[in-house]
């Protein structure tokens, strides 16, 4: 199984370097990796569950770095077994490229599998090591890159406009039942209000409780906490 490709990270080339060296960073980019340790300077040792199709297993193995030019490029090479669910050993060139302020890394992968893991067919494997592989790149570029572009975009304040028309779209397409909803939610809102008036209107004519201005800063206040729990 070859595979090859290029994700590109918000974050200079010694920084994307050395998060690619810790630990720590790798363990928790690498799907269903459940213990990731560094035994020497270019080895490591690592156990990870994974499920391809029909076929779950843990996976005990070693990794090993070679050819090693930082900042710039490696070699990892690896080999696990998973018992009876059969092997999986492969290597991956690594090769990191200034763009800016920003690293592309690309890669190119060799990987064989055997036993049970073998048996389910190319397009299976490849499209779950794919699958993998993409999920590892989010991950470490959410990592080492800081927040995504995406929740960046979630944190901005929303314009009152686009606000607005997001609320009347929503409100138009809404089901039936979830308008009466509303609907009845704001009755209950404006009954609320008349009923408060009322009762404080009777309570100020007589002077209970410090008198018509007490009163008046009481009804506000409702007033305020009702619109709050209508909206």
């Amino acid at each position: 199984m070859d595979m090859n490709g290029s994700h590109r990270i918000p974050a200079d080339r010694e920084t994307v370097w050395a998060a690619l060296n810790d630990p720590e960073i790798l363990k928790a980019c690498i799907p269903g990796c459940e213990s990731l340790e560094k035994t020497s300077d270019t080895e490591m040792t690592a156990a990870v569950t994974s499920k391809i199709g029909p076929v779950k297993a843990k996976f005990k193995g070693s990794v090993t770095l070679e050819n090693i030019n930082p900042p710039e490029s490696y070699t990892i090479a690896g080999e696990g077994k998973g018992g009876v669910a059969g092997f999986a050993k492969g290597s991956a060139d690594v090769k990191l490229t200034e763009e800016g302020d920003e690293t592309v890394l690309s890669y190119e992968a060799k990987a064989q599998v055997g036993g049970k893991l073998a048996q389910l067919g190319s397009r299976l494997i490849d499209s779950t090591a794919k699958k993998m592989a993409e999920e590892f790149f989010s991950k470490f570029s959410e990592m080492v890159g800081g927040e995504t572009a995406g929740s960046d975009a979630g944190e901005r304040d929303l314009d009152a406009g686009l606000a607005e028309e997001a609320k009347r779209i929503a409100i138009e397409d809404a089901p039936g039942e979830v308008i009466h909803a509303i609907e009845e939610a704001e009755h209950a809102v404006e009954e609320t209000i008349h009923k408060a008036e009322e009762n404080l209107e009777a309570a100020a004519g007589r002077n209970a409780f410090g008198g018509p201005v007490v009163w008046g800063l009481v009804l506000l206040g409702v007033l305020i906490l009702v619109l709050a729990l209508a909206s």
